[in-house]
C-alpha cells in the first residue's frame, strides 16, 4: 500500500513515490498514463484528492481533452468537475462535459491563459457532520459556463489538449496501480482468451495489495493471468504474497493446499511452514480457526499466503506448488519460486511491516498461558473450596457455588481473617413443571475436577431430572472470574412453566447495584427488568457492597460481544435463546425471605426430546485486590505529548501519549513513527519519567499497512456497515464498513473493528514488540473492544522482564442510547483486575449524581481500584472524598497541582484511607449529605469533606479522638490554602464549618 512520505519506502520493481512517474516494469502500453503524487500542493477539502494535469498547445477559446482516467468510483457523472488555470490558480468557469463515465471523461474548457497547463479536479467533496465523524459528500455537477461561450464551441472540435499526468494529492491517496480499472473492452478480450474457464488466477506481490473486489485492475490486463509466482525472502523472514482469484462463475468452498518448497539438491521448507490467513489460523482465544471462502460471480478475492522461512534455511532457489481447488471445479496449481538469500532477517522481518511480515501475528498464541499475574496468588483447592486472593468460593455438588466469601476490610486497604458471606444459600436453578407447578427434582453425582493449575481450575457435573439432563462445565480463574456452561438436554418431551436461576444475596451485602437499566448507586427496593437487546446492552448486574460483591451476566452458546462506544445499535446483543425465550424472560431483584434474591426467569416453554438449551452465565467476585493508595499519590499522569522538561516541572511522573501527534499519529497503529517514539521514551526515562501510549483495538487507522489484507478477510476484522465517512475511505475501501474516529489535522480515518477476532493476536504481538523495541511503560485504553482473554495477554507482555505495565482505562459514560444504556463499570468489569487506574470520564456528571453513584460507577474503590475525573475537570471537592483528582492538562481550568501540593506537604505516602462508607470512620459530620473521608497517619489526619446538600450549609465534625490517637486538647484543625480550591484558615474543634453547595474542604487535624 502506498503510504505517506513520513513512512514511505521506495517500492521495488520500478514503482516510485514522492511525485515521480510510475512505470510498469519496462512494458509500454498506448494508454498507460503517468501517475504522480502532488506533495499536498492543493487543498483536498475543497478540490478533492485527485486531479488530471492537462496541457493545451492549441489556439482558440475552447480546449477539448479526453481523459482515460479509469476510475473505480461509481457514478462519476454525478460528481463535479472543477478546472483550474495552473498559471493563475483561478477557477475556469467556462467548462462543458461532453461525456463522463468510469473509463474516460470528455471535457471542453476555456483555456483562460492560452497555451499551458490546466488542472482538472474530478472528485471534489466537502466534509459535513462532526469534525471527528465527518461525512464526505461529493459535490454535484454545476453549470457555470456562459451561454455565449458554450454556443461558440465549434461543433467539430477535435481533442486539442493532452493528458500530462494523473496526480493524487499525496502518495497515500494514489489509485496506482491496483485501483486503476480495466476497461470493458479489455475485460471482454481477456475472457475471449480464456473461454470456459471458471476462474482466473493472478499471483501478486506483497507490495501491491489487492484492493478492489468488483473491478479488475489494468495491471492484471497487462500482466495477464498466471500460474507461477516469483519472490525473494531472507532467512527467518515471514514472506507474504497474494493469489488473486477472479471468479468467472460463483465459487464455493475454495480450498488452498501447499507442497513443500524444495531446491534442486533436495533442501526443503516444509509445507507446514506455509499457510493462508483467509482459510486457517488460530483464534484470539487459542482455538483453531477455519474459514470457508466463497466468491460470487464476477468478484475478486485475494488469498494472502505466508511462507515462514526457517532461520536455518539454506540459501537458494526453492520451488513448490500451491493448489487452488473450488468445490466441484478443476484444481489449478501455481508454481511458486522463492529465492532465499544468505541474509538473516531481523526479528523475523517484523521490523519491516511494509513487507506484510506481521500478518503472521494474526495467528499468534503469545501469552496464552494461564500464568498468574501479580498481585494475584495461585488458586488453592481444598475439599470443595477454591481460595484465591481475598476470596473463597465453595462448590456445591451440582457444580454451582454454594458460598462466596470475601476477606477485605471495609476500608479496602487491608485483608482480614473474618469472612464476609455473599450468599444465604447456594446459587441454584428451578425447573418448574407446567403440569403440577412443582419443581423438578434433580439428582446429581457431585462435581469432578477436570484440570487444575495455578491460574485456572475447571470442573464438571452431571445432573438429571425427569425428562432433562444438565451438564455443567465450569471454570474459575485466579482473578475471581467464573464461567458456567450449563447445557440442558431434553431426554423426553417436557413442558415447563418456568426456568429460573436464583442468586440469594445476603441483605447486608446487597447494598449497591448497577446494571439492568440502573445507574450505579444504592440498590432500588425492587427491580423488574425485561430483555431488550435491540436497544439495550444489558444482560446482568453487579450487586454488592464496597468490600463484597458479585457481577452476573446471562448468555448462551451464541453470545457475541457487541460493539460499544457509539456503535452498539449497529451490532447489538443476540437475545439468548434460553434466558430470553422470545422475550418472555427477565430478571427481578428484591427481598424474599432473608435474602435479596436475584431471580433470572425465562417463562414457559416446551422442550421436545433432543432439544438443547444453554443457560450459561458468568460470575465475577469483587473486590479484586486491596487499594494501592500509595500508587495513587505517587503516580501522576500528564495526558499530552509535550516537552519533557516542562512535563517534569509539573510534578507529573507518567506521560500518556494520545494518538494524533508527531510520535503517535495514527489511531491504534503506533508502529510507523516508532523511532521518534523510542527517542522520546528514552529521553523521558533519562529524566525519571515513564511513558504510556494510546493503543487499543476498537477501531483501526486507515494507515495500517495491513488494511487491505484485513479487508480480504471479509467481516472477520472489520464490521459490516454502510460505509461513508472521510473521502479516503470512500475512495479506497469503497463500501461495507463503519467509519470511526477521524483526526482532521492528520487525515487519519479509522474503521470499526468487528469485535473478537484475530486482530487481537496481532495486538498482543504488537504490544510485545513495542515493549521490547520501543520501551513503552504501559498503555492508555480509551474504551475497550476486547474481552478479558486479550486483557490478560496484554498485561503479561506489558509486565514481562520487570517492565511496569501500567494500564489506565478511560471510558465515556456508556449509559446512553448509542451505547445501549450499559454502565461503563458493568461493561469493563472483566478488565478491572488488570488496570492500575480508572478515568471515568467523558459525559460523567460530577455535579448532579449522589455519592453512591461516585462510589460505584466512578471511583473504582469497590473493585480495588482508584480513579480520576475528566468531564469539565470534575468536581475536585467531591473527587478527594474518593482520593481522585482531575488529570492535567486535559480539561480547561482543571489543574490538580494545588491538590498534589497538599498531598506532598501532608505526606500522603503511607497514610491509611478510611472512607465515609466505613462505619468506624473516626471523623464524621453531623450532616449525611456532607460525608467525610480521612487519610490518616501517626499524629495527623487529612480530612476531605464534600457537599451533596441542595444548598450552602454548616456542619460540625464528630471526632473520635481516642480512635484517632490525637489529644484533643492539643489538636488543631487547619484548612491549608489551596489555589482554586479553598482559602486557608483555622477552625475550632467545635466550630461550625461553612460548606458551599457542591464544594467542600481539605482539613488537617494534628
Amino acid at each position: 500500500m502506498l503510504q505517506q512520505p513520513s513512512h514511505s519506502r521506495f517500492i521495488k520493481r520500478g514503482l516510485i513515490m514522492a511525485g515521480l512517474s510510475f512505470g510498469l516494469f519496462g512494458t509500454t502500453f498506448a494508454q498507460q498514463l503517468k501517475y504522480t503524487a502532488g506533495n499536498n500542493s492543493w487543498n483536498p477539502d475543497s478540490l478533492g484528492n485527485h486531479r488530471v494535469v492537462v496541457t493545451f498547445n492549441g489556439t482558440g477559446n475552447a480546449a477539448r481533452v479526453v481523459i482515460p482516467w479509469r476510475r473505480r468510483d461509481e457514478n462519476p457523472e454525478a460528481k463535479r468537475i472543477i478546472i483550474q488555470d495552473a498559471k493563475t490558480k483561478g477557477k475556469v468557469t467556462n467548462t462543458k462535459t461532453l461525456s463522463i463515465n468510469r473509463e474516460q471523461g470528455d471535457i471542453v474548457f476555456e483555456p483562460t491563459s492560452g497555451k499551458g497547463e490546466y488542472y482538472i479536479y474530478y472528485m471534489p467533496y466537502k466534509n459535513e457532520g462532526r469534525s471527528n465523524y465527518p461525512k464526505g459528500v461529493y459535490l454535484a455537477p454545476e453549470e457555470t459556463a456562459s451561454s455565449n461561450w458554450s454556443q461558440a464551441i465549434p461543433a467539430n472540435l477535435k481533442p486539442n489538449a493532452t493528458v500530462k499526468e494523473i496526480e493524487s494529492v499525496d502518495a497515500f491517496n494514489s489509485y496506482f496501480p491496483m485501483e486503476v480499472i480495466a476497461t470493458a473492452a479489455e475485460k471482454k478480450a481477456l475472457l475471449l482468451k480464456h473461454p470456459g474457464a471458471g476462474y482466473l488466477l493472478f499471483p501478486e506481490d506483497r507490495e501491491f495489495p489487492i484492493k478492489m473486489t468488483d473491478e479488475l485492475p489494468q495491471r492484471w490486463i497487462q500482466k495477464g493471468p498466471s500460474q507461477s509466482f516469483k519472490g525473494q525472502a531472507d532467512k527467518g523472514e515471514y514472506y507474504a504474497f497474494q493469489l488473486g482469484i477472479y471468479a468467472l462463475k460463483g465459487l464455493n468452498d475454495v480450498k488452498i493446499t501447499f507442497s513443500d518448497l524444495k531446491t534442486a539438491d533436495g533442501k526443503a521448507i516444509p509445507s507446514s511452514q506455509i499457510s493462508c490467513i483467509n482459510t486457517t489460523g488460530t483464534t484470539y482465544d487459542a482455538r483453531p480457526f477455519t474459514n470457508q471462502v466463497n466468491i460470487e460471480e464476477g468478484k475478486i478475492q485475494a488469498l494472502w499466503c505466508g511462507i515462514d522461512v526457517p532461520q536455518q534455511a539454506q540459501p537458494g532457489n526453492y520451488l513448490g506448488i500451491v493448489t487452488i481447488k473450488p468445490e466441484g471445479m478443476p484444481a489449478m496449481p501455481v508454481r511458486v519460486y522463492l529465492t532465499v538469500t544468505p541474509k538473516l532477517a531481523v526479528n523475523g522481518g517484523f521490523n519491516e511491516p511494509w513487507k506484510q511480515t506481521r500478518l503472521k501475528w494474526l495467528n499468534s498464541t503469545l501469552a496464552q498461558d494461564n500464568a498468574v499475574i501479580a498481585p494475584y496468588t495461585p488458586l488453592v483447592l481444598k475439599d470443595s473450596v477454591i481460595s484465591l486472593l481475598g476470596r473463597k468460593v465453595g462448590i456445591n455438588k451440582d457444580g454451582f457455588p454454594s458460598q462466596i466469601q470475601t476477606f477485605f476490610t471495609p476500608e479496602m486497604t487491608e485483608m482480614t481473617d473474618k469472612p464476609r458471606n455473599l450468599l444465604t444459600e447456594a446459587i441454584h436453578f428451578h425447573f418448574i413443571s407446567a403440569g403440577d407447578g412443582k419443581d423438578l427434582k434433580w439428582q446429581n453425582q457431585g462435581w469432578k475436577v477436570q484440570s487444575q493449575d495455578a491460574g485456572k481450575i475447571t470442573w464438571n457435573a452431571l445432573n438429571t431430572a425427569p425428562g432433562l439432563q444438565m451438564e455443567v462445565n465450569a471454570a474459575m480463574e485466579f482473578d475471581g472470574y467464573m464461567e458456567f456452561t450449563v447445557k440442558v438436554t431434553a431426554t423426553d418431551e417436557v413442558k415447563l412453566k418456568d426456568v429460573t436461576m436464583h442468586i440469594p444475596f445476603e441483605t447486608s451485602v446487597a447494598k449497591y447495584m448497577m446494571g439492568l437499566n440502573q445507574k450505579g448507586g444504592l440498590r432500588p427496593e425492587k427491580i423488574d427488568w425485561k430483555w431488550d437487546v435491540k436497544n439495550k446492552n444489558q444482560d446482568g448486574a453487579w450487586v454488592g457492597d464496597v468490600n463484597a460483591g458479585l457481577q452476573f451476566t446471562l448468555r448462551d452458546e451464541h453470545y457475541v460481544r457487541p460493539l460499544n462506544t457509539n456503535f452498539y445499535l449497529q451490532k447489538p446483543l443476540l437475545l439468548p435463546t434460553s434466558w430470553g425465550n422470545d422475550n418472555k424472560g427477565g430478571i427481578t431483584i428484591g427481598l424474599k425471605g432473608k435474602s435479596i434474591l436475584a431471580n433470572a426467569y425465562t417463562g414457559e416453554r416446551t422442550m421436545h426430546k433432543g432439544d438443547v438449551l444453554y443457560y450459561n452465565f458468568h460470575l465475577i467476585v469483587t473486590p479484586f485486590h486491596k487499594l494501592n493508595t500509595d500508587l495513587q499519590w505517587s503516580t501522576r499522569f500528564f495526558h499530552k505529548y509535550q516537552n519533557l522538561d516542562s512535563i517534569k516541572a509539573t510534578g507529573a511522573t507518567v506521560v500518556n501519549i494520545h494518538h494524533g501527534n508527531e510520535i503517535n499519529p495514527w489511531i491504534n497503529y503506533p508502529f510507523i513513527e516508532w523511532k521518534k517514539m523510542k527517542d522520546y521514551i528514552d529521553a523521558a526515562h533519562s529524566k525519571g519519567l515513564k511513558v504510556k501510549i494510546y493503543n487499543t483495538v476498537r477501531e483501526l487507522s486507515n494507515h495500517a499497512w495491513e488494511t487491505f489484507p484485513l479487508r480480504s478477510l471479509g467481516h472477520e476484522v472489520y464490521s459490516p456497515g454502510k460505509g461513508g465517512g472521510f473521502s479516503w475511505l470512500q475512495e479506497h475501501v469503497g463500501k461495507d464498513y463503519i467509519a470511526a474516529w477521524f483526526v482532521p489535522e492528520d487525515k487519519d480515518a479509522a474503521i470499526i473493528n468487528s469485535g473478537m477476532n484475530r486482530w487481537h493476536n496481532y495486538y498482543v504481538e504488537g504490544m510485545n514488540w513495542l515493549v521490547q523495541n520501543v520501551g513503552i511503560d504501559g498503555i492508555y485504553l480509551d474504551d475497550v473492544a476486547f474481552d478479558r482473554v486479550t486483557m490478560k495477554r496484554i498485561k503479561r507482555v506489558l509486565t514481562q522482564d520487570g517492565h511496569p505495565g501500567i494500564i489506565d482505562l478511560h471510558s465515556a459514560n456508556q449509559y446512553n442510547k448509542s451505547d445501549g444504556f450499559i454502565n461503563s463499570g458493568m461493561l469493563y468489569m472483566e478488565h478491572f483486575p488488570y488496570l492500575n487506574r480508572l478515568w471515568f470520564g467523558e459525559y460523567f456528571d460530577y455535579e448532579h449524581n449522589a455519592p453512591d453513584f461516585f462510589l460505584t460507577e466512578v471511583s473504582g474503590i469497590p473493585f480495588g481500584l482508584m480513579g480520576e475525573m475528566l468531564q469539565d475537570g470534575g468536581n475536585p471537592w467531591r473527587g478527594m472524598v474518593y482520593g481522585m483528582t482531575n488529570r492535567m492538562p486535559w480539561s480547561d481550568n482543571a489543574d490538580p497541582r494545588p491538590i498534589w501540593k497538599v498531598w506532598d506537604d501532608f505526606g500522603m505516602q503511607g497514610t491509611k484511607m478510611v472512607g465515609y462508607w466505613v462505619d468506624t470512620n473516626p471523623v464524621k459530620t453531623d450532616n449525611p449529605l456532607v460525608p467525610a473521608t480521612i487519610y490518616r497517619k501517626e499524629g495527623a489526619v487529612l480530612v476531605s469533606l464534600a457537599s451533596w446538600a441542595p444548598e450552602d450549609t454548616n456542619i460540625h465534625l464528630n471526632i473520635d479522638w481516642k480512635a484517632l490517637g490525637i489529644d484533643p486538647s492539643k489538636a488543631t484543625i487547619t484548612a491549608p490554602d489551596v489555589r482554586n480550591f479553598q482559602q486557608g484558615q483555622v477552625f475550632g474543634k467545635d466550630a461550625a464549618i461553612p460548606v458551599v453547595k457542591n464544594k467542600g474542604w481539605l482539613l488537617i487535624i494534628k
